[in-house]
């Protein structure tokens, strides 16, 4: 089983993908990398997909969270290249989409992640974090973004690992947040003045 972490205290088994949905700025960027960080802390591989953020502001605040820096942490940054700067290069630790439109690059980096960490490496346990999908969303029609992430829970559910999938819900009409929710097997929900709430398949 998978612990999401003091926040939430509950526990889901492998395969489980989670949509944590709430308004702006109540905290689903932050509770899904404690998410993460609670797993990183017991050895299990932490990979986050980022398209508001880049990749050195993501790891300085997973940094705050846990020490990361020999651990299996990894960041697919679709930010940096569409700002322009146009001389990164993949590495172990980072690897680079040009946008976060080029969702086929995302799941093509996130599947070569899974493959160093759960085949390379061994490392049975791993959880992923998407930040947000309401980006994706602006660039790219409800229907794509729902193929690209049938295919992207798919995998993570295919390793084993834990996926957790950040949504700002006030951005999206209630037809697109029901399509999207058809894919995830829990819901957190985050709030501007409350504790955030769990619920999962079967509850």
């Amino acid at each position: 089983m998978y612990d999401l972490g003091p926040d939430l205290d509950r526990e889901v088994p492998p395969g489980t993908n989670i949509l944590v949905s709430g308004p702006p700025l109540s905290g689903k960027r932050s509770l899904c990398l404690d998410i993460l960080a609670s797993g990183t802390d017991q050895d299990e591989g932490a990979i986050i997909v980022t398209t508001k953020d880049g990749a050195d502001r993501v790891l300085n605040d997973f940094a705050k969270r846990t020490a990361y820096e020999d651990r299996p942490v990894a960041v697919v940054d679709c930010v940096t290249r569409q700002q322009g700067v146009g001389d990164v290069r993949d590495d172990d630790r980072i690897k680079y989409t040009s946008s976060p439109v080029d969702m086929t690059g995302i799941g093509i980096k996130l599947s070569e992640f899974l493959q160093a960490f759960y085949q390379d490496r061994g490392i049975e346990r791993n959880r992923v974090m998407l930040h947000s999908l309401s980006t994706l969303l602006m660039y790219a029609d409800l229907q794509t973004v729902f193929r690209f992430l049938h295919v992207f829970t798919g995998r993570i559910q295919s390793v084993d690992g834990l996926g957790v999938f950040a949504i700002d819900a006030s951005a999206h009409d209630d037809q697109t947040m029901n399509t999207l929710k058809q894919l995830f097997d829990g819901i957190v929900t985050t709030y501007e003045d409350g504790e955030p709430s769990v619920r999962l398949a079967g509850d």
